[in-house]
């Protein structure tokens, strides 16, 4: 143990947690640096660009979350498996992950393709920003299917503390989108200038490629997670199927009514005009890239929590459980303050907002900062504890009735009826936060979270 941190910390548990969560949120910021890229450089043009792609990036947030909770079942049977030794077990969920999530792009891409102005309109009457965004959502719609493979595949890297190779590939797909944006937004190099059009080119071209260079190297190194067609009859099993399920249809309903719930403040703030929209839309990939440190260090502790818990070292689970919620909301406070310094050559960087927005937007970038920091408990404790201890009912049920029960009809209260400024609707998200940070505690403290979900195969057993 080291005296320089707390005791339930120890100095091997902090350097596993950051080699995994290092690689874990620059990967989240490079896929958060895509809408940035997108809405920076549509900002150089016009603000209802800018509105537009900021409703058609919560559109597809909410698929992308619900697809990432999807993964979460095969996240914890891998990390499990491979905390057990169980390498086919391992790869086993790693092809399941992947064909669940295919499922769910493949409607989630009909519906933003067929009816896309639907979509948009849920949040805006513009007709204009509508037109826009629709435009947006049906092109992009084709990336969903690069998140679904890429995320699947990350399961299994992470699982193996591998989250490194994901993140290289992201690398180039995010300077692969960045040159396509140039290019087809503006119209150099003899194209034509395409606009919001070529944003979304740009974005889906880039996703897909990343996503086939990042197969193709798995597969040139004989990566352990780069399996054959022949393992789909195996995974394609009523039992798989149903445990998998069980784990993740819970955590996919958790994921589809929290990102809805975002996407419903979003509408919540629309109904205001198109300052509120634009002033939203770009605080979204601020939030996104700020938050990337605490979703990496909850997704690693994810991992190494339900490395513990597979290999029944339940007390050092417990004693981890405690340390990554001290962890995360120390290094919230560090980036708060590191955001503070930064903000006005952040802003600086949106062009095209008019006054009235950009006072607007430096007011709910300092809110952020505070619900930043609130956000930072429930987060570790909910995706780096009990979703590794397969405690997926209670997220849910919790999520359901902080969200939903609470700060969602508070905040369309104080927004649509007692008409409060933007800025105060904006502070309502930290209700939510709050009343999870209290009903996660006790439930951490409680045990009950701590499951075994491999406790009865063998390690040389096929699942």
């Amino acid at each position: 143990m080291s005296s320089a941190v707390p005791p339930f910390i120890d100095r091997i548990f902090l350097r596993r947690l950051l080699a995994i969560a290092f690689p874990i949120a620059l990967q989240i910021m490079l896929f958060s640096s895509r809408s940035l890229v997108d809405i920076l450089m549509l900002g150089q043009l016009n603000e209802l660009d800018v509105a537009a792609i900021g409703i058609a990036g919560r559109a597809l947030f909410v698929v992308t979350i619900m697809l990432f909770g999807v993964t979460t079942g095969g996240a914890m049977l891998a990390a499990q498996y491979w905390g057990a030794g169980n390498q086919h077990g391992m790869k086993q969920s790693v092809a399941l992950t992947m064909l669940m999530t295919t499922i769910v792009a493949v409607c989630a891409a009909l519906i933003f393709g067929l009816m896309p102005e639907l979509v948009i309109g849920l949040a805006t009457h513009d007709a204009e920003v509508i037109s826009r965004g629709a435009e947006y959502l049906q092109i992009t719609a084709i990336s969903l299917f690069a998140v679904s493979w890429g995320s699947s595949v990350s399961v299994g890297l992470r699982a193996m503390h591998q989250p490194s190779i994901s993140t290289f590939f992201s690398a180039v797909g995010i300077a692969l989108n960045l040159f396509l944006n140039w290019v087809l937004i503006f119209g150099h190099l003899g194209m034509p200038a395409y606009g919001i059009a070529g944003a979304a080119w740009a974005t889906a071209i880039s996703g897909l490629v990343e996503v086939a260079l990042l197969f193709g190297y798995l597969h040139l190194k004989k990566h352990l997670v780069a399996f054959e067609w022949s393992i789909y009859p195996e995974v394609i099993n009523v039992a798989l199927i149903q445990r998998f399920l069980k784990l993740s249809l819970p955590t996919t309903l958790n994921a589809l009514a929290w990102s809805g719930g975002i996407f419903m403040y979003h509408v919540i703030i629309g109904q205001a005009g198109v300052d509120g929209l634009v002033a939203l839309s770009v605080m979204t990939p601020i939030e996104s890239l700020a938050m990337a440190m605490l979703i990496g260090i909850a997704n690693a502790s994810a991992v190494l929590i339900g490395n513990q818990l597979g290999g029944n070292q339940m007390e050092a689970a417990y004693r981890q459980a405690w340390a990554v919620s001290v962890i995360n909301l120390a290094c919230a406070v560090v980036i708060a303050g590191l955001m503070l310094l930064i903000r006005d050559p952040i802003l600086n960087l949106f062009a095209a907002m008019t006054p009235e927005t950009r006072v607007l937007t430096e007011n709910f970038f300092l809110i952020f900062c505070v619900v930043m920091i609130v956000k930072s408990l429930p987060m570790a404790m909910i995706v780096g504890v009990l979703r590794a201890g397969g405690d997926m009912r209670f997220c849910f049920y919790q999520d359901l009735a902080s969200q939903w029960g609470i700060g969602i009809p508070i905040t369309a209260f104080c927004a649509l009826i007692l008409k409060l400024p933007l800025e105060w609707v904006y502070a309502m998200l930290m209700l939510e936060e709050l009343v999870k940070i209290i009903g996660s505690a006790i439930r951490i403290r409680s045990r009950a979270w701590m499951n075994n979900l491999v406790a009865n195969e063998s390690p040389n057993t096929p699942a």
